[in-house]
Order: structure tokens, then sequence, then C-alpha cells
């Protein structure tokens, strides 16, 4: 670990002294990382961090309290708005309201990720004027009524259909229209039954949504097993119900020249693991904590 790693840990080590906490807030990348995650941060700690240049970093901590995060959703600046509207509580009350009503975008796309937002406020940010902050609703609002998401299937915006027929079930009457349209029709092979016509949609992205539905008869998928193109095929070898003799067959016809579109389809095809999670630093001593800050000159 390199000495700025090594200080920006030590600035999130729990139960740290006030005094070393302010040498390392004089360190920015030990600073940002006591901002965001100290849990113990004093109001005179955090008035230094604020002074210090990194008011936005300490919005984004959801243990400040409710009197910093009130005034960092009054702050001139549309990004340190931003950082606190995604987590910040109502209050005082109608601060989410002001925050929904923000004149930056980039504000109210950040408060549609808050898990405290109600209802009627998402409803609102559902329908607003700017697609980055619908987009966020569609991608943060699970349980929106059916005529919001019928509004988002028929939005004007064609990020906002392809992001809303990705996680809405969509109705009936409004499905052939999802299939006509070209930004979602791939997205609305999922909901549709297999056919021969999708099957040979001159779009490989529809051809590769019919590979993969579970529905996908055999006829289909030893049609598909012969694509053209390499995504297709290798969603056919990656079905469980294909015959190990045609996953064979497909599976030698799979390179290419490129590593990273060899390593997208052997992933698509295998199961992989995360890899374990990073050993939590061991805690230092005050000793070893000041000989630490001595030699990054702090």
């Amino acid at each position: 670990m390199n000495l700025d790693a090594e200080l920006s840990s030590l600035a999130a080590q729990e139960d740290l002294p006030d005094d070393l906490v302010r040498r390392l807030l004089q360190h920015p990348q030990a600073r940002r990382s006591a901002a965001l995650l100290r849990r113990d941060l004093t109001p005179e700690l955090m008035e230094e961090i604020i002074r210090l240049g990194s008011a936005r970093t300490l919005a984004a901590n959801g243990h400040v309290p409710a009197t910093f995060r009130a005034r960092f959703a009054e702050s001139p600046e549309p990004l340190v708005r931003a950082a606190v509207a995604a987590s910040v509580s109502d209050e005082p009350p109608g601060l989410l309201a002001r925050l929904a009503a923000d004149q930056d975008p980039s504000v109210r796309a950040f408060l549609a990720m808050n898990e405290q937002l109600p209802p009627e406020l998402l409803a609102v940010l559902a329908v607003d004027p700017e697609a980055s902050v619908r987009s966020s609703v569609v991608d943060h609002w699970r349980h929106a009524p059916e005529s919001v998401r019928r509004a988002w299937l028929t939005d004007p915006d064609p990020g906002i259909r392809r992001a809303a027929a990705s996680v809405c079930s969509p109705p009936a009457d409004l499905l052939p229209a999802l299939l006509a349209d070209p930004q979602t029709r791939a997205i609305a092979v999922r909901y549709a039954g297999p056919s021969r016509e999708l099957a040979a949609d001159p779009d490989s992205g529809v051809r590769r949504a019919v590979a993969a539905h579970p529905y996908l008869s055999a006829e289909l998928r030893d049609l598909l097993a012969g694509d053209q193109d390499a995504f297709v095929r290798n969603e056919i070898a990656a079905r469980p119900d294909t015959p190990q003799a045609l996953r064979d067959s497909i599976v030698a016809t799979l390179t290419t020249d490129d590593p990273v579109a060899d390593w997208f389809l052997s992933f698509r095809r295998n199961p992989h693991t995360c890899p374990p999670r990073a050993q939590t630093p061991a805690k230092l001593t005050r000793e070893e904590a000041e000989d630490l800050l001595a030699r990054a000159g702090l």
C-alpha cells in the first residue's frame, strides 16, 4: 500500500483521536476519506473540512447531522446540493420539496435516488422535463404505479423507453408498440413469445434476445446456433438446454482476434464468482499513526 492509500485508510479508522484526524485533513486524499466515511466527525472538524474545500464529499456522508445536511441543501454550489440530495431527510420539513424544484437537473436526478423520498415527490420527478431526471427515477422507483410506468414506456426520449422496458413488465396493450420500436424491440422480446420472424430480425440484438428466451423452441435454437453473429451463437451455447454436442460445435466457432470480445463470450457461458473481499487493514496504534503522519510530513 502506498503512502496516500495508507493515509486514506487511517483517516477512516474508527476511534481515531480528533487531533490526528485534524492533521489528516491537511492531506487531500485522506481528507476526502474522512469526510465521506467517518461517523464521528465533530462540528469543528466538519467546519474545517468545509473550509479546506471538501464540502461536496462531506455532503455525501450520510452520518452528518441534520443541521449540516440542511445547510448543504441550501449551498450555492449544485454539486454540493446534488451530493446531499441522495440521502437527506426532510429536516426541516419541506426540504425535499425544495430540492425537487431545484433549478439544476443534477440535483433533481440525485434526489430521485433518495430512499426517503415520498411517492408524491417521486411522481413529480417521474415527469420532469429533463430526461436525466426521469431516467434516475426509472432506475430507482421500483413500485411506480401503472400510470407512471405507461408514461415511461411511451416517453418521447428513447433512453427512457429503453430503461423502462428493462425494469417494467409492460401492459399487454403496449407490447406491440414496444416490439415495433427499434429502440425497445430487443428488450421487449423477453415479454413476447419467440417467433421465426424475431429470430430472423436484422438487428443482432433482437436475435440475441430471442436466443436467450426461456421458452425458445428446439427448432429456433438450432436455427440460431448457425447465426452469423458470434454473440447470438454464444447465447445458444450458454443455454442449459443446449445439447453438449451442439454446444461444443458452437464454441469451436467463437474464437476471435479481440481478447475483450473473447472475455465477454467466455463470461456469458461460464459461471464466475467474485474475488474475496480485501481484508480490512489492521488498526494502527497511536504510535504507528504518528509515525505514518510524520513520514507524510503532517
